[in-house]
């Protein structure tokens, strides 16, 4: 008996590059917010840089379920990040993470509607998973920005 070793659900194109798209910003944030965490400074720096890391390490382990998710349809993660802007400020940080976070709660919810229409169950629940972190990420530097 002959094992397919092909993927059991098909992704079109779109959904693979859409895919590609989340890791490359996953990366980007990743490392914009792991820089923030490094140079905060000032008291309310101090006070907020660990929830710099915490999500910057969150976000990591997004690029890399997003990964393994692409590479089981067939396609190769990209290793490149989207454009980094750390900013240098605290309330230019919170601001940029601010902006991140709507673009991925957009593109996330782009993904989930096209999984959907292409019957990719799988794909559209990671994502779903996702966009509950990435809310939560909102709310937390928007909640930050008002005290800066």
């Amino acid at each position: 008996m002959k094992v397919s070793l092909e993927p059991v659900v098909k992704a079109s194109n779109n959904l693979k590059e859409m895919l590609n798209k989340a890791i490359a910003r996953e990366i980007q944030v990743s490392i914009q917010y792991m820089w923030q965490h490094v140079q905060a400074i000032g008291v309310k720096g101090i006070a907020v840089q660990d929830q710099f890391k915490q999500v910057a390490i969150t976000e990591m382990k997004h690029a890399e379920k997003i990964a393994e998710r692409l590479w089981y349809l067939g396609g190769t993660p990209t290793t490149k990040p989207a454009a980094i802007d750390v900013g240098s400020t605290l309330k230019e940080f919170l601001e940029l993470d601010t902006k991140a976070e709507v673009e991925a709660i957009d593109m996330y919810k782009e993904i989930i509607d096209l999984a959907n229409k292409e019957k990719d169950i799988t794909t559209a629940f990671i994502f779903k998973e996702i966009l509950e972190d990435e809310e939560e990420h909102h709310d937390l530097f928007t909640t930050m920005l008002e005290e800066v």
